[in-house]
């Protein structure tokens, strides 16, 4: 969402990032519907820093009116593969070229970590209609798994960046750093899973923004590694991807102010290396909730810290 080569660099690798990438648990659209008190069908949502559309899709299969901001050339072409009839314009979350009041949800999935708060949260508030939400989420790393949890701290090594240390924000932490003080805020955590082939599994980590940046001989001597070490444990080549979704929905007061939240990017600590998830599901399976929702006034805006995109 910031024209960084960290952000830019998915264009090299768009049609990888379509083709493996996890998508999303219905459960994610259930609780959108639950906190706000309205279904998506026939709701004005705008999902920005679209990508390739895996959340647009999911919100059109919801009956949702979508109109889908990007900043990338070829990411935006890949959407428009997949999705021919879905209007999607060239922008970012910071400066939204949409109209004030014009919707009634907007969307924010692996992509709110690219945008400096103390600008697309005003704006935000600007585009949503009164009572409107603002819902942001990402795929996280399921750091209980084992081996996902040694293949983390490999991708750490292999990018150069600190491994995380596994420990999600409570609520409130989860909420000011995301740079939503303020606002009356939901959060859920939600784990689900899917089975793909070992192909698509090492396409899609090596489709992260981490990866895009380094040379290809690299990227390549790390894809051979990491294929005799999954052949070990998933010997048939199907690989159980296990994701927890980070889902925050935020409601916009019916006069809603602009605070003046202090400049920075979020990163949720549970993601991989500096980077999330996202794409093409395939075999989906929902495993549980794993935390209740919780919906908190929090008092003013105030700092908050880090980086990433799916």
């Amino acid at each position: 969402m910031t024209a960084s080569p960290r952000a830019l660099s998915f264009n090299l690798a768009a049609a990888q990032y379509a083709a493996s990438r996890p998508s999303y648990p219905p459960a994610l659209f259930d609780f959108i519907e639950e906190v706000t008190s309205r279904p998506l069908a026939g709701a004005r949502v705008a999902d920005i820093g679209a990508g390739t559309g895996i959340a647009t899709f999911l919100l059109r299969q919801r009956g949702a009116e979508v109109i889908a901001v990007e900043p990338g050339d070829a990411m935006a072409s890949q959407f428009h593969s997949l999705l021919p009839d879905v209007p999607i314009v060239r922008g970012d979350g910071n400066a939204l070229p949409l109209a004030d009041a014009s919707h009634e949800l907007i969307t924010f999935a692996q992509s709110w970590q690219w945008t400096d708060t103390s600008r697309s949260v005003p704006e935000a508030l600007r585009v949503l209609s009164p009572n409107g939400a603002l819902a942001i989420w990402w795929n996280t790393t399921a750091f209980d798994v084992p081996w996902i949890r040694e293949q983390h701290e490999r991708i750490a090594r292999h990018c150069a960046v600190e491994p995380s240390a596994g420990v999600r924000p409570d609520d409130s932490d989860a909420i000011r750093l995301a740079g939503l003080s303020g606002l009356r805020v939901a959060r859920r955590l939600l784990r689900w899973s899917r089975m793909i082939p070992l192909d698509t599994h090492l396409a899609n980590i090596t489709s992260r923004s981490a990866f895009l940046v380094l040379p290809e001989d690299s990227n390549r001597t790390f894809r051979s590694a990491e294929r005799r070490r999954l052949r070990e444990i998933f010997p048939d080549e199907a690989v159980q991807e296990t994701y927890v979704v980070d889902l925050l929905v935020a409601i916009r007061p019916r006069r809603a102010k602009r605070p003046g939240i202090p400049s920075a990017r979020f990163h949720p600590a549970s993601s991989k290396p500096h980077d999330a998830c996202q794409s093409a599901p395939i075999s989906i399976r929902l495993d549980k909730q794993v935390a209740a929702p919780l919906v908190g006034r929090i008092s003013r805006p105030e700092d908050l810290p880090p980086p990433a995109r799916s």
